[in-house]
């Protein structure tokens, strides 16, 4: 079970001493917005003093209950002191020596801990990046170096993000508003339907059939009409659908998946950066499928909030000549140690085992209560319950939803058009948890 390191009463929490956004909060979102471009669309004025495990605490001293965790990235909480003594050592001895340039023993040592835990078999290889979206990029040009330019095509899917830099907004479709006004994007990026369990673009009577047209879409109507697989290099996918609001696809659909790149020699390339290191209670979601890629691209938690991504991958599959990619600060130092110790915490406190456990018990909270009207799925801490109105289509109160829970001490966020998003700090205790769904699903019933 998760430790409790911090110096505040668990219980104690949520706690609202000011009316939210208190008068602190305003003027530092005043000053915000004066200054920062204004290119990304925060979910409601919170602003952070500091956190503490699970917790948060904004400018004003309320505490939140952090049921976002800095969109999944901070999995040991925030400040776990095992990580900030790791930050602080490293700190005291070099901040930075490009990697790509020099060697240093913590990056190597990052590099043996990572393919230790990567569900790929044989030997494996690591390149280090800074964040998710520049391991998406790096993918990219792995997958189609490895073919040596020869297969120019990559199959995503559509519910699909990898990030807003212009490879992997090209293969995300979630949202118009990322694409607008940025085109042309990148060619020979081929979109295919994703097995949604509620928005199936296909007459399914259940989410397996769904998976399975899905499945024939690609054979029948991209590989037989569109383009030949031997031009196709890799099929990217995200096990579980983050900003496209938490999509679980089915498991025959993962395992069909895995079987058509296999007769094609296609690399299947697997988007861990917000489902890796715990958030589903394996270390990476592609585990619950009996699936093994050939590549995966992470981030986000890797480093319990510093910036740091990877990609990993089969050796033979990450050989791009010397020269062809390269980084100033991709493997960073502080972050990698960040990375040991957060790989650690996990480890010794048995997070895994704690995400899957508590996971289920906050789906079966939501099930009970709402899962009548709404649809509740996930795995682990990572859990989507998408409002939905009398027809079943999304439903336009998710803001109102997540503004008057901010309102009453819990911080979650949404994802896809209405899905409320539960990825809480791997170490919140079960309590807490609980308590913080219970404030949601008070809210919820104002809209029954």
């Amino acid at each position: 079970m998760p430790k409790w390191h911090w110096p505040i009463d668990p219980d104690k929490v949520p706690k609202i001493v000011v009316e939210p956004p208190g008068p602190r909060a305003l003027e530092v979102v005043r000053r915000d917005e004066e200054l920062l471009m204004q290119s990304f669309a925060r979910w409601y004025p919170l602003v952070i003093a500091r956190g503490y495990g699970p917790v948060v605490e904004d400018v004003d001293g309320n505490l939140y209950v952090d049921y976002n965790a800095g969109i999944a990235v901070t999995a040991t909480g925030h400040a776990h002191p095992k990580v900030v003594e790791a930050v602080k050592r490293q700190s005291e001895l070099f901040l930075h020596y490009s990697l790509t340039d020099f060697y240093y023993e913590v990056a190597v040592k990052l590099a043996e801990k990572l393919v230790s835990i990567a569900p790929i078999s044989g030997q494996k290889k690591v390149f280090f990046t800074n964040s998710g979206t520049e391991s998406i990029e790096g993918l990219v040009k792995v997958a189609r170096g490895y073919f040596k330019g020869q297969r120019p095509y990559i199959i995503a899917f559509y519910g699909a993000f990898h990030g807003r830099t212009y490879a992997s907004m090209s293969l995300s479709a979630s949202k118009p508003v990322h694409r607008k006004y940025f085109s042309p994007v990148m060619p020979n990026v081929i979109h295919v339907p994703y097995p949604h369990p509620v928005h199936c673009p296909f007459k399914a009577k259940d989410p397996e059939e769904c998976g399975q047209y899905a499945l024939e879409f690609i054979d029948e109507w991209v590989f037989k009409r569109l383009v030949s697989p031997d031009e196709v290099a890799a099929v990217l996918i995200e096990p579980i659908q983050g900003e496209g609001g938490y999509v679980v696809p089915p498991r025959g659909f993962m395992q069909g998946l895995r079987k058509i790149t296999k007769e094609h020699g296609i690399l299947l390339a697997v988007d861990e950066v917000q489902t890796g290191f715990g958030r589903t209670g394996r270390w990476f979601a592609i585990e619950h499928f009996g699936v093994e890629p050939d590549l995966m691209a992470t981030a986000k938690a890797i480093a319990s909030g510093l910036p740091l991504g990877a990609i990993i991958g089969r050796a033979e599959v990450m050989s791009l000549p010397k020269g062809a990619h390269a980084n100033t600060f991709g493997g960073n130092p502080v972050a990698a140690a960040a990375s040991l110790a957060t790989i650690e915490v996990i480890e010794e406190e048995g997070l895994l085992e704690h995400a899957a456990k508590l996971g289920d018990e906050i789906k079966r909270a939501f099930a009970d209560e709402v899962g009548d009207r709404h649809h509740v799925r996930g795995l682990g801490l990572m859990i989507g319950v998408e409002l939905l109105d009398e027809r079943k289509k999304p439903a336009k109160y998710l803001d109102e939803v997540l503004m008057k829970a901010f309102k009453r001490g819990v911080a979650v966020i949404g994802a896809g058009l209405s899905t409320i998003r539960v990825a809480p700090p791997l170490v919140i205790p079960r309590e807490m948890a609980l308590k913080a769904a219970s404030v949601i699903l008070e809210i919820l019933r104002d809209y029954r």
